[in-house]
C-alpha cells in the first residue's frame, strides 16, 4: 500500500489505517481473539497506522493493551496513535462523558498509555475532545514537554476547531486532526484551508458512516442493546430508508467499477487531499481485505460527480442523539 505524509513534521502512514474502538465498544460485545485476529490481518495487508485510546477501554486499558498485544512482534514498523482528555473516574452511564485534559492528567495517561500498550513511546497522542477548562496553550505545552522527554512523537487534536488549531499549533506543532468525516458527515471540510495553511494532515474517524455505507445497515432497534446504532438519528425511521436508497444508489455505482460500495466511499476519502487518511475498522479479516483494496481503486472525474449527485450534503439524520454536536470554536 502506498503512504501519505500527514502534517509537516514527518508522520508517515499507509493511505488507509485501523481505527480500533469498536473492538472493545460501540459495536456489541467485545471479542479479543478477534480483535487481534483483524488487527494482524490489517498489518499482513499493509496497514501501518493503528488508532486507539484510553476511552475505548474505560479505566481499564483494554482496548490499548489488545492493540499492544497484537502488535508487539511488528511494532518498529506501525504507527501507534492513542488519546487523552477523558475522565475516566466515573462511569459515563452515570453523568455522562467528562473531560479532563489538566497537565498533571495527560502526563499520568502518557504513562497508563505506554504500559496497556507494552511499548516505550507513543507515536501519535491526540487530545481526544477540547477541554474548555483548560487552555489549549497548557496542553500543547504539556504534549510538548512528553515529546522532548522522549514518551510521545507526534501532537494530534480531535475535533477541534480553526481558533484551537492555531493557538495549539503556535505552541506545539500539530501533526493531525481527527474528525468524523465520510460521504455522510461533511461539515468538517470547512476546516481543510486551516489544515492547508498550517500545514496539518487529517485523519478521518467512522469513514463508513459507522457501518451504514457497507450495505449492511439494519434498523434502529435491531442491534445489541449497547450498540451505538440503535440511538443514532441515521438508522431511525425516516432517515434510516432515505440513507438506505442512497447508499444502494451508491453500491450500484461502484458494482459497475468492480467495487464494493465501502471501496467507493474509502476511495472518495482518498480524493479529497493528499493529507487525507481514513481509518475504518472492523472485526472481520474479510472486511479489512475490502477497506485496503481501496487505496487502489481510482475514481474519475464523471464517479465523483455521480457521488455528489447522490449525497450532496452528506447523509440524512443529525450526527449524533440530541444534536450533541461537538462545537469547533
Amino acid at each position: 500500500m502506498h503512504t501519505r505524509t500527514l502534517g509537516s513534521q514527518g508522520l508517515e502512514v499507509s493511505a488507509i489505517g485501523y481505527g480500533a474502538m469498536g473492538l472493545t465498544m460501540a459495536y456489541g460485545p467485545a471479542d479479543e481473539e478477534a480483535g487481534v485476529a483483524a488487527l494482524r490481518r490489517a498489518h499482513e495487508q499493509g496497514v501501518t497506522f493503528f488508532d486507539t485510546a484510553e476511552m475505548y477501554g474505560w479505566g481499564t486499558g483494554s482496548n490499548e493493551i489488545l492493540v499492544g498485544k497484537a502488535v508487539r512482534d511488528f511494532r518498529d514498523d506501525v504507527v501507534l496513535a492513542t488519546k487523552f482528555g477523558v475522565d475516566m473516574s466515573v462511569p459515563p452511564e452515570q453523568i455522562g462523558v467528562r473531560l479532563d485534559s489538566r497537565p498533571a492528567t495527560i502526563r499520568k495517561v502518557a504513562d497508563n498509555s505506554l504500559r496497556y500498550l507494552g511499548v516505550d513511546h507513543i507515536d501519535v497522542f491526540y487530545q481526544h475532545r477540547v477541554d474548555p477548562e483548560v487552555p489549549v496553550e497548557e496542553v500543547a505545552g504539556t504534549v510538548g514537554e512528553l515529546i522532548d522527554a522522549g514518551k510521545v512523537k507526534y501532537f494530534g487534536l480531535s475535533e477541534a476547531g480553526p481558533e484551537t488549531i492555531r493557538r495549539a499549533h503556535a505552541v506545539q506543532p500539530v501533526s493531525v486532526l481527527q474528525t468524523e468525516y465520510s460521504l455522510f458527515e461533511r461539515d468538517v471540510e470547512q476546516l481543510f484551508p486551516v489544515l492547508a495553511d498550517l500545514g496539518i494532515g487529517f485523519v478521518a474517524y467512522s469513514p463508513l458512516g459507522r457501518g451504514f455505507i457497507t450495505g449492511t445497515a439494519r434498523p434502529a432497534g435491531r442491534y445489541e442493546g449497547n450498540d451505538i446504532r440503535n440511538a443514532d438519528p441515521r438508522w431511525q425511521p425516516g432517515n434510516f430508508e432515505k440513507n438506505l436508497e442512497a447508499v444502494e444508489q451508491l453500491a450500484a455505482l461502484a458494482a459497475a467499477k468492480g467495487a464494493t460500495v465501502s471501496q467507493l466511499a474509502l476511495a472518495w476519502l482518498l480524493t479529497r487531499g493528499e493529507h487525507v487518511v481514513p481509518i475504518p475498522g472492523t472485526r472481520s479479516p474479510q472486511r479489512i481485505d475490502e477497506n485496503v483494496g481501496a487505496a487502489d481503486l481510482t475514481l474519475t472525474d464523471a464517479d465523483l460527480a455521480a457521488i455528489d449527485a447522490i449525497l450532496p450534503h452528506g447523509g440524512f439524520g443529525a450526527r449524533y442523539a440530541g444534536g450533541n454536536v461537538p462545537t469547533w470554536t
